[in-house]
């Protein structure tokens, strides 16, 4: 068998073009002698994609079960092969693979978002999740034109990820500008030598901290090392900030109690006409932890041991492993359905509260007084705020319903005077029609 799928890819390793040619089925007329001795002209190879999707295929072929021989003829075998080599040749050299050609050909589904986005803190600007670090260091190094000792403190807090080592720098940091400040008079501590041990471990291996000792006052000099013939480089205190102490004294303050700078999650609200489709959802990648290959193989050995595993582990060890399996996701897209059927949708974070998620439908009232239960999947009513999301089984998706306390809208049906959707006109008005 495996000399006959050898065969016809041999076939076809003359007839797979290249990018931009055509296939063309060789002549079976035998060819006229020519006349005179002409150099044959050399046929083009396939490409390196092109032979490597077919053998692909032709390996994945030959991995089929073999049993009886099938009733077809040996042509329509040898053909339907043909077809798939010369597919899988195709899809390569455009670049995709079989799989994606399929989801090519029949229109993969629209994502329920596109995407996870960021708001920049300091600009405002929202940006895609993998943009969001470049967005922030662009942001705190324009932030240098305004508030250059701010700046370089947020580049110390955001940039360096080592939390440990940031509060150890930042103390020793603190510490030399309370010498400073505690002893003026003293010249002493107003000179860093920059290959001091402790400077190089716990400060100079940081991102930022020179930019901070420059903004705050420190000039580079070279210096002659008392008792020796060498010099050295240090960071000396210019003499026009001892006369700003309290400044000094600032700073030090502000380089203890400020954070990372991080940019905030963007909700994405979004509100939906009433539609059978609210529970359907389609993510991207961005909220998910794995890449798209891993999820797939995932998915794939979760499907294989589903039934294994439900005869061998313990209820549990099953709700262990669906905690695990809820780590994965970082990010979760909520939809809370309304008694009128209207949808209210949001991003949030897969480890933030359902607190969070009240909050959120709260301030898209029309009156956010209103009492109102979270209903999610089966009815089960979300009473503890505390607990995060992937907790309640709410990653990566979930679907929620919205009940109002029963006797408080009695009488607010009662003494209204006309109908109208909870929901803040202005939301109501964005509201479209989910596909």
């Amino acid at each position: 068998m495996r000399k006959f799928f050898q065969e016809i890819k041999a076939d076809l390793k003359f007839k797979t073009a290249g990018p931009g040619q055509k296939l063309s089925e060789p002549s079976r007329a035998p060819r006229e002698k020519p006349k005179a001795e002409v150099a044959p002209k050399p046929r083009q190879a396939p490409t390196d994609e092109a032979q490597r999707a077919a053998a692909a295929a032709l390996a994945r072929l030959e991995l089929k079960p073999k049993g009886k021989a099938p009733s077809a003829s040996q042509e329509a075998i040898k053909n339907q092969v043909r077809k798939e080599l010369m597919a899988e040749a195709a899809a390569s050299e455009k670049g995709l693979s079989m799989e994606e050609k399929e989801q090519e050909e029949e229109g993969a589904a629209a994502p329920s978002v596109s995407g996870v986005y960021f708001i920049c803190p300091l600009t405002g600007t929202v940006v895609r999740k993998d943009q969001k670090e470049k967005q922030l260091r662009e942001a705190i190094q324009a932030y240098f034109s305004v508030d250059p000792v701010a700046a370089s403190i947020m580049e110390i807090h955001t940039f360096n990820k080592d939390r440990d080592k940031v509060r150890v720098c930042v103390e020793t940091m603190a510490k030399y500008l309370d010498n400073i400040y505690l002893h003026p008079e003293e010249e002493k501590y107003r000179k860093i030598k920059l290959q001091n041990k402790v400077f190089q471990e716990r400060i100079s291996c940081l991102e930022g901290t020179h930019k901070f000792f420059q903004a705050v006052g420190f000039e580079t000099k070279t210096l002659p090392v008392p008792g020796q013939e060498t010099t050295e480089e240090f960071y000396v205190l210019k003499e026009e900030v001892l006369s700003r102490l309290e400044d000094l004294k600032d700073h030090k303050e502000q380089l203890l109690s400020s954070e990372p700078v991080r940019a905030q999650l963007h909700r994405q609200l979004a509100v939906f006409q009433p539609s059978p489709a609210a529970a359907r959802f389609e993510l991207p990648h961005d909220f998910f932890s794995l890449t798209a290959e891993e999820l797939r193989r995932e998915q794939r050995l979760r499907t294989e041991a589903v039934e294994k595993a439900s005869m061998l582990r313990t209820r549990a060890m099953r709700e262990k492993d669906e905690q695990r399996e809820m780590r994965k996701y970082n990010y979760t897209l909520l939809r809370v359905r309304f008694p009128d059927g209207y949808i209210l949708q949001g991003t949030f974070y897969a480890r933030e509260s359902v607190s969070v998620l009240y909050n959120f439908v709260r301030e898209a009232l029309r009156d956010d007084w209103l009492p109102f239960e979270l209903l999610g999947p089966g009815g089960l009513k979300l009473t503890d705020e505390n607990l995060a999301f992937n907790e309640c089984g709410l990653v990566p998706s979930a679907l929620l319903s919205l009940a109002w306390d029963a006797a408080v809208m009695a009488d607010v049906e009662a003494a209204a005077e006309e109908q109208h959707s909870p929901l803040r006109p202005e939301l109501l008005a964005r509201a479209q029609p989910l596909s």
